[in-house]
């Protein structure tokens, strides 16, 4: 059975400048530009629905007519209205079905780790990986088995070993997947003890502290103070 791809629907743009690109997106379209090595780039008006459709589909290569023409694009790169996230400009590549070509896939984690049993946190360094095939054999992803991972170890692109036939990983075979740490140990706050002063005795009764003599004329007034209340000296 043949492979289906998404239609994007394009027509050529031939008015340029801001004031005709913002009338077209108050139209709908989608100012962006059809290229291939060798040929002439031609600029187009696209469909802004077709497009966010196209775009959400997970697919890596799309249709297009072009003079009447089929045509199979892949999308280059898109620009991102800075605060609304609005698609503002789309490249279409043009590629060819019977050519290898690098795509960046998305790599996901599958089964539970060992040393995630064992308490440890799973941390995914490498959320998509470079690979070079053909545009009619892009998979949706690379699954990475991280079943066998221990605690304190790491995966690296090497050690995938799921990959579809006539998939070449460009990636750098050393660059990390994903790696297992023991967990952050939480340290308990330390409550400091209040020390006396060095030379200091501990406050009681309002002692005189240690080497210092009482004011003059405080003494007398400490006895004179003891005595009781009513008393009188004989005479």
């Amino acid at each position: 059975m043949a492979q289906e791809y998404e239609q994007i629907n394009v027509g050529k743009r031939t008015h340029k400048g801001k004031a005709k690109v913002r009338a077209l997106r108050r139209d709908g379209k989608i100012p962006g530009v059809y290229y291939y090595h060798g040929e002439e780039n031609v600029n187009l008006e696209i469909d802004e629905k077709n497009l966010y459709h196209a775009l959400s589909s997970g697919q890596h290569v799309f249709e297009v007519t072009m003079n009447g023409e089929t045509q199979y694009v892949m999308i280059k790169a898109v620009q991102y209205h800075p605060v609304t996230d609005a698609v503002m400009h789309v490249d279409l590549m043009r590629v060819r079905r019977s050519e290898k070509m690098t795509f960046n896939i998305p790599i996901v984690l599958q089964g539970e780790a060992i040393g995630v049993q064992e308490g440890g946190v799973l941390s995914q360094i490498l959320t998509a990986i470079d690979i070079n095939c053909l545009p009619t054999n892009v998979p949706e992803s690379i699954n990475v088995d991280i079943s066998d991972l221990e605690l304190n170890s790491t995966i690296s692109i090497i050690d995938i070993t799921d990959v579809p036939d006539d998939v070449d990983i460009v990636t750098s075979e050393e660059s990390t997947v994903a790696t297992i740490t023991p967990p952050k140990e939480e340290e308990e706050p330390v409550t400091e003890e209040e020390e006396p002063v060095e030379g200091e005795e501990p406050v009681e009764g309002e002692e005189p502290v240690e080497g210092e003599e009482p004011v003059e004329g405080e003494e007398g007034k400490q006895e004179k103070s003891s005595k009781p209340s009513g008393y009188e000296k004989e005479k």
